[in-house]
């Protein structure tokens, strides 16, 4: 039987076998104390020159070798007693003790005090860094994270079933993993960034509901949120389904409870905004898409502090100031704001520069008066309405955007996160959710200057197939709204999901008003076209991003923190080498050839 640290204390005078890491040894002389450490704790061995042979080798023992000791449970005498672990009351006097296996010096530290170990090292002897009991602990807290969501979902009637890995390329927003194939040269199978169609047709196929933690693999450039290359989510559908208020109230309940019960957090709202957008029978906003981004210019916003963006356009109409003369103008009051030094100041102007704006306008309000650069550009009016419409006060500061609406959004949106930052408005005891709702069905693609789907071509547009038809010119065709909605939790977009598109005559049409004809969409769906001309019932669902949500709850700044074995920010497996070269018989199976990039 394995014990756990935490139950030897009953084992008191008795015979007890221990293995593990030596995590630190003592000689006194007389006597040897070695900390023994396994994933459950440390117990204190002693070893005395009475047993001459386990003396011999304990005088041997370096950190990390690997052990056996075998002796009797006592209770330590009081003076020496460690109220700072667990089982600081007791020790084993060891009557034999076996060496497992030696350890060469240590590149890392295995412990969490001590000197800090650069990410790239940690990263490439990760297998030792799992050794610090607070990456065992998340290993643990993990377990016992993705047993929670197993037990829910099934507990709601969701049927797990698992989906292929070598599926086919997907239009999914970012690039695909491919994988060439021996059998069919010149083919290539995608590893799924999502298992988006394969879910779609498990309801055509009449699973009622179903769910996987599902492995996800995207080539996008990876993030302090976004790992490189693979994760998982939480993958959940639902047939008989017309609308996202149903799947929204199935899953909510989950988030909530991982929130407090799991990750101890409390659950509030601080933004007064966010607050409209509760519906009667939820406490969880859901708020439009537009009314996201002209409020906090992100379609993620943290609503644990306030800093909405607070439109002046009309208030300023008229104004003789050439920069306010913008299609758009708005502000943030930041409160506490004009305790900010000029340097800070020039470093938030040079943000606000870097994300395309000429500048950053500010009025510092102390002791009754205004102190800008612009205020005398500014009538008195002016001056008074600002004040009115920001609500700032004495020590407050309000920073400017004007220009066309999006990029003053983008501007602002940005830096209100920054503001936050600064001031650290954002309470990590909280949790503040909220639904992002009715997404732009398409979107206008800067870098092919043409139109594209706004999230995916699975979703459906409300309205449907009249609201497609009746779309002749791109401004008409950018306003269709696509039954979309995603979740977000602090800042971070934990949820993506939607009414799917189960006709095929509405897919065909979406796909038309890009310029693209049926045979492309046949050649590219063809398998969940042909499903859904025999009887598809309408369905919805979402997906969850189970490594985002765990970091966030774990406090960690950095995903990587709280995945076993991730890659660098590079994308490189540093432990395992890869990506690397392989053999060119490899490549010549997988009738492939290698081009080398002129110099």
């Amino acid at each position: 039987m394995r014990l756990l640290s935490q139950e030897l204390e009953n084992y008191l005078g008795k015979e007890v076998t221990v293995s593990g890491w030596v995590n630190s040894r003592r000689d006194h002389g007389g006597l040897i104390f070695i900390d023994l450490r396994d994933h459950t704790g440390i117990i204190q061995l002693v070893v005395t020159p009475d047993t001459k042979d386990s003396f011999a080798l304990a005088e041997t023992l370096r950190d990390e070798f690997v052990i056996t000791a075998t002796g009797t449970m006592r209770e330590r005498a009081p003076e020496l007693k460690n109220p700072n672990i667990p089982t600081g009351n007791i020790e084993l006097v060891v009557s034999s003790l076996e060496l497992l296996n030696r350890s060469d010096p240590l590149p890392v530290n295995t412990h969490d005090d001590g000197p800090e170990t650069g990410e790239d090292l940690r990263l490439k002897y990760r297998y030792l860094d799992l050794r610090r009991p607070s990456m065992q602990n998340l290993l643990k807290k993990r377990s016992e994270y993705y047993q929670i969501l197993r037990a829910y979902m099934i507990e709601h009637d969701f049927i797990e079933v698992p989906t292929p890995i070598l599926a086919n390329s997907s239009p999914e927003g970012a690039r695909d993993f491919l994988v060439p194939s021996r059998l069919h040269p010149g083919k290539f199978y995608a590893l799924p960034q999502a298992p988006q169609q394969f879910k779609q047709l498990l309801m055509v196929g009449g699973v009622p509901r179903y769910f996987q933690i599902a492995p996800c693999f995207r080539d996008e450039d990876p993030r302090a949120d976004r790992l490189y290359g693979d994760f998982y989510q939480l993958d959940c559908e639902m047939s008989f389904v017309d609308n996202g208020e149903t799947v929204r109230k199935a899953v909510e309940p989950l988030m909530k409870s991982l929130a407090t019960d799991f990750g101890g957090k409390k659950l509030e709202i601080i933004s007064e905004f966010a607050k409209q957008f509760v519906p009667k029978d939820s406490d969880i906003p859901r708020i439009p898409y537009t009314e996201a981004m002209d409020k906090y210019g992100v379609d993620k916003p943290d609503l644990r502090y306030g800093l909405e963006l607070i439109d002046l356009t009309d208030a300023l109409k008229g104004t003789e100031f050439k920069v306010f003369q913008s299609p758009c103008v708005k502000a943030i009051c930041v409160k506490g704001g004009a305790d900010l030094a000029r340097s800070q100041i020039d470093n938030f102007t040079d943000e606000a520069r870097k994300l395309g704006a000429g500048g950053l306008a500010y009025i510092i309000y102390e002791n009754g008066t205004e102190k800008s650069p612009i205020a005398k550009f500014l009538q008195e009016s002016e001056l008074a309405k600002i004040k009115e419409l920001t609500g700032a006060k004495d020590g407050d500061a309000v920073f400017f955007g004007a220009d066309e609406k999006e990029k003053v959004n983008k501007v602002l949106g940005q830096l209100r996160i920054s503001f936050a930052n600064h001031f650290q408005l954002a309470d990590d005891g909280i949790v503040a959710f909220c639904w992002i709702t009715d997404f732009p069905f398409y979107e206008w693609n800067d870098g092919e200057e043409k139109l594209d789907f706004g999230h995916n071509p699975f979703s459906m547009p409300k309205g449907g197939l009249s609201a497609l038809e009746s779309a002749k010119t791109d401004a008409e065709k950018l306003a269709i709204v696509a039954d979309q909605y995603d979740m977000v939790m602090n800042g971070l977009e934990i949820c993506s999901g939607a009414v799917r598109n189960h006709n095929p005559e509405i897919m065909y049409k979406a796909f038309g008003l890009l310029g693209y004809g049926k045979k492309y969409v046949e050649e590219r769906f063809g398998g969940m076209l042909n499903a859904f001309k025999y009887g598809a019932p309408p369905h919805a669902g979402c997906a969850f991003g189970i490594d985002r949500i765990f970091m966030e709850l774990m406090g960690a700044k950095n995903i990587r923190d709280v995945v076993a074995f991730p890659k660098n920010g590079s994308g490189i497996d540093l432990m395992m080498n890869s990506p690397s070269s392989v053999d060119d018989d490899q490549l010549e199976d997988a009738h492939i050839a290698i081009v080398e990039e002129d110099d």
